[in-house]
């Protein structure tokens, strides 16, 4: 019987604090910036490829599942969505983009680093097959080469000095 009753008071204090996080306002701020620039694509493939398996990070075009406003899985993904659109962003390919993520996003597919593994658990969509996964590695690194970005890819803007 006590064992129970603590049962019952742990599942209640977890529900609590459950109810109480949803209160906490990081997570919720889904919104979509217009689509500024896209990059020149190599092809309709290539496109639709980054689309599924990329977009909902790397561009303003993110879906917003009704779990993303449950925290701590708003938490997450808010943060996710944050991060990937300022390494890579699809849509807003005029600015400077962070590091050296151009050049590499085609190895990184490749590669198996992207798409997350914890984006893949939820968007099965996301999915692709070993040769998807070349066709969009060799169709980033195409449209890469089409569609520099601006500012040499350091993430900050150069200014020319007026002398």
């Amino acid at each position: 019987m006590k064992f129970r009753k603590l049962i019952l008071i742990f599942v209640a204090v977890l529900a609590a604090g459950f109810l109480l996080i949803q209160l906490v306002p990081y997570g919720r701020a889904h919104n979509n910036p217009p689509v500024v620039a896209e990059p020149n694509w190599d092809s309709p493939q290539t496109r639709e490829l980054a689309q599924r398996a990329c977009f909902d990070c790397h561009s303003n075009e993110t879906a917003w599942p009704f779990y993303t406003n449950v925290a701590p899985i708003s938490w997450l993904t808010q943060r996710h969505v944050v991060e990937g659109r300022e390494y890579l962003n699809f849509s807003d390919w005029n600015r400077s983009q962070e590091g050296d993520e151009v050049e590499e996003m085609g190895e990184t597919v490749l590669e198996g680093e992207m798409p997350l593994r914890s984006f893949l658990l939820t968007h099965p969509e996301a999915r692709l097959t070993d040769a998807e996964r070349a066709a969009l590695a060799e169709g980033l690194a195409a449209t890469a080469a089409l569609s520099p970005t601006s500012g040499g890819g350091d993430g900050e803007a150069h200014e020319e000095e007026d002398d």
